[in-house]
């Protein structure tokens, strides 16, 4: 079992950037690829960018390609979700999930429950 504990939202205007963290503790970090998702109101959950064990391989939304960067760093548990040039859409709550492997994924039942989650909120 995997515990995720995303970090790093907030309230920031449109064009503006942020950090979000996901720090994760319970299995071997280096062994499962991770992802990220985002929920907004009303809507369902969608994949956003996923990376494998290494960070070798990363993979991204077409929304959201060129825009936001994923990352990891082993050594520290946590994986990275760099987003810039927000838009108004990209207001949600953003989580982190483990996934089932070390290979990159897209499709969400690949990953396990996402942590509690940060919120995102842009502003014109």
């Amino acid at each position: 079992q995997v515990q995720l504990v995303e970090s790093g939202g907030g309230l920031v205007q449109a064009g503006g950037s942020l950090r979000l963290s996901c720090a994760a503790s319970g299995r071997t970090f280096s062994s499962y690829a991770m992802g990220w998702f985002r929920q907004a109101p009303g809507k369902e959950r969608e994949f956003v960018a996923a990376i494998n064990w290494n960070g070798g391989s990363t993979y991204y939304a077409d929304s959201v390609k060129g825009r936001f960067t994923i990352s990891r760093d082993n050594a520290k548990n946590t994986v990275y979700l760099e987003v810039n040039s927000l838009k108004l859409e990209d207001t949600a709550v953003y989580c982190c999930a483990a996934g089932r492997g070390p290979g990159v994924r897209t499709a969400p039942g690949w990953y396990g429950n996402c942590g509690q989650g940060t919120q995102v909120t842009v502003s014109s």
